[in-house]
């Protein structure tokens, strides 16, 4: 069984339209929600990134079933982990025990903005390492001190802390990710069906966890708008991570999408109306062992005839195709 879920985009709708989006996810029936955390979006073109946990505060009060998480929030820079643990504690007691911590290792494109420079690879996963143990202390409850490497900690204490802290998940793309959240997550989230991927989460402890993927889909009546709005909007996806964590700027990522073409994209993404496409998509995921997928539907302005059309015909022929 793959449980499918929905995105809430920030980097291309503002914030009231992404509650109004969530609520009408969870009426249309979507197992789930993520949402990004973005200071700016990738393409200028997408237009937008609000403060994701302020969303994330009015979308639990607006739902009442749907699970909330964050996919994904970078402890390190432009948040301290201390701050973070509070964010979801809060978010956690709002939903009612509905939210996760999606945690990554971040871009470059959000966490330059503090001024305090962009580490390497490595040192990015050492901070992530530490930033999760110090989120983890917070989650146990008591006063935490922490003085490490490249965080400190002077007795904090969460306040308003739920009985059952927030699952946390753990972005991976490579073999030093994966080790991570095999030893420190209780969930794996990725944005490529790679096997490969789950089979180091589960050699480094994450056998029998979940796994969270993403989809970015493409739906129109016409699929040729549906290509051209893709190809404006989310042409940077095919870069990887290893160029995506380093960009600085919409502009950035202008320069580096300039010879990607719409033919390209409508490979890489189900673009139009047949729901056979779209679980063709989800497929590759599904047989790599993903437990979850959140799909992404491409512009922010095309959430309701996309939210209407899932819960008619697409959630169904998932449903049919996934369990």
């Amino acid at each position: 069984m793959v449980h499918i879920g929905y995105t809430m985009m920030t980097e291309q709708s503002g914030p009231r339209d992404l509650v109004d989006h969530v609520v009408r996810a969870e009426g249309a029936g979507f197992g789930f929600s993520v949402i990004s955390d973005h200071y700016f979006p990738w393409l200028r073109s997408q237009g937008h990134a609000p403060y994701a946990w302020s969303v994330l505060g009015a979308a639990a009060q607006a739902t009442s079933s749907i699970p909330l998480m964050t996919y994904v929030t970078c402890p390190t820079v432009r948040y301290h982990p201390a701050v973070v643990a509070q964010q979801a504690a809060t978010v956690h007691l709002l939903s009612e025990g509905r939210f996760r911590l999606g945690l990554g290792a971040g871009e470059n494109l959000n966490e330059h903005v503090v001024g305090g420079g962009w580490p390497p690879v490595d040192v990015r996963h050492e901070m992530l390492d530490e930033a999760v143990r110090i989120i983890r202390a917070l989650f146990e409850g008591g006063h935490v001190t922490h003085h490490g490497t490249h965080f400190q900690v002077e007795s904090a204490r969460l306040w308003d802390l739920p009985e059952t802290p927030p699952l946390i998940g753990i972005a991976v793309s490579g073999d030093r990710s994966c080790a991570l959240a095999g030893r420190l997550a209780d969930l794996l989230i990725a944005t490529e069906p790679k096997k490969g991927l789950l089979d180091a989460f589960d050699r480094h402890g994450g056998t029998g966890k979940p796994r969270v993927g993403q989809l970015p889909v493409s739906h129109d009546r016409d699929r040729d708008t549906a290509v051209r709005r893709a190809h404006a909007q989310f042409r940077w996806f095919g870069l990887g991570w290893k160029v995506n964590s380093e960009l600085p700027h919409p502009d950035s990522f202008e320069q580096a999408t300039r010879f990607v073409t719409r033919d390209d994209v409508a490979a890489a993404v189900p673009c139009g109306d047949d729901p056979d496409d779209f679980v063709a998509a989800v497929r590759p995921y599904a047989e790599a062992g993903f437990t979850e997928v959140a799909l992404v539907q491409i512009g922010g302005d095309t959430q309701p005839e996309f939210l209407d059309w899932s819960e008619k015909t697409l959630l169904p022929a998932l449903r049919d195709a996934f369990g």
